[in-house]
């Protein structure tokens, strides 16, 4: 059943403009699959879909890019592990971490290669992530307290 709700997932990702954990339920249920809220967010980060900006300007759920997987999977473990908040600010996302974290989960990040993110900066325990725009700073945080929520 999960392999199976695994693929309408990818297959609903390609056919919709999809932003949302909750779109993403409605269309699963809609397909016949009895799912909650929280299913649907672990299979998103089991499947490691990331937010990404379409050409026309709004956030979508895609698939990791195939030599991103592994790179993926890492982030995905270490910053759950590592996180202790995230906030954003404007443009800026702060990422709280358990002392001397912050360098390995930044670096994980930044092997992401996100196209929402413009650079980081990591300390000990915190992490600084600069984005182009504030709306872009607060999906980013969103998606992120999602892993370790």
């Amino acid at each position: 059943m999960k392999k199976k709700r695994h693929e309408k997932i990818l297959e609903l990702i390609q056919k919709y403009s999809i932003d949302t954990q909750e779109e993403l339920l409605r269309l699963l249920r809609e397909a016949g699959y009895d799912v909650t809220q929280a299913t649907v967010s672990r299979d998103i980060k089991e499947l490691r879909l990331l937010k990404m900006l379409s050409p026309d300007g709004k956030y979508r759920y895609v698939p990791a890019k195939d030599d991103s997987k592994s790179n993926s999977g890492k982030f995905f473990s270490l910053f759950a592990d590592s996180a202790v908040s995230v906030a954003s600010a404007q443009n800026i996302v702060c990422v709280k971490c358990q002392p001397g974290m912050a360098n390995a989960v930044c670096a994980a990040m930044d092997a992401l290669y996100r196209d929402d993110v413009v650079g980081t900066l990591a300390g000990d325990d915190t992490i600084f992530i600069l984005t182009h725009n504030d709306k872009e700073a607060e999906l980013l945080a969103e998606e992120l307290n999602d892993i370790i929520r």
